[in-house]
């Protein structure tokens, strides 16, 4: 064996003691405790988990305005809006609050519209186990027949669509079982067929 190849394995040597050390070291020292505060959750996974609450939470009420089809016939338009129960109680008295203030901006530029008179106010929404009144203001029931019966309509398919308790049309505290000019009456609870006498 010469001189180089002495040295040779003299470095080996002392590689594999260096090696044999440090894996000594990984096993036999203590290791630091990781506690549940010291591991960092990055800020965007809160906020995706929330953004995922939050949507799933989401729920929709339908109000009926006018609008007109592609033979340009008038109809009845479902217009969703975003509902919370935390804020805005029942889904009925949240659509009929709705309707009363008829669509929005971005909604009337799609040609949608109500016949509810602008005058128009809920005075009160009382709801009871087995039955609920909504009381509007006169001009509910000022105009034509035709714009009349249209709004009628309007609110029957809006408070049929948003509860299944019998809902009971009153106009300045009084039971509207005819209303308008032309006498129109209604059957109640209101219902698809409350306007046909």
């Amino acid at each position: 064996m010469d001189k180089r190849q002495k040295i040779l394995l003299v470095l080996i040597g002392i590689c594999m003691l260096a090696v044999i050390g440090v894996v000594a070291f990984q096993i036999f020292m203590p290791k630091p405790e990781i506690k549940a505060e010291d591991i960092e959750v990055s800020q965007r996974t809160q906020e995706e988990a929330q953004a995922d609450t939050n949507t799933v939470t989401k729920e929709f009420v339908n109000i009926y305005f006018i609008g007109k089809n592609e033979h340009n016939e008038e109809i009845y338009k479902a217009v969703k809006r975003e509902y919370c129960q935390d804020v805005d109680g029942s889904k009925v008295k949240f659509a009929v609050y709705s309707l009363i203030r008829g669509p929005r901006p971005e909604e009337q530029k799609k040609g949608i519209y109500s016949e509810i008179p602008r005058e128009t106010q809920v005075i009160s929404i009382k709801e009871f186990p087995d039955s609920i009144i909504v009381n509007l203001s006169s001009p509910f029931v000022y105009g034509g027949a035709d714009s009349l019966y249209k709004r009628l309509y309007q609110l029957i398919k809006t408070v049929k669509l948003n509860t299944t308790i019998p809902v009971y049309l009153y106009i300045d505290g009084q039971r509207a079982d005819v209303v308008g000019g032309e006498g129109i009456m209604i059957t109640q609870p209101l219902s698809n067929s409350s306007l046909e006498n």
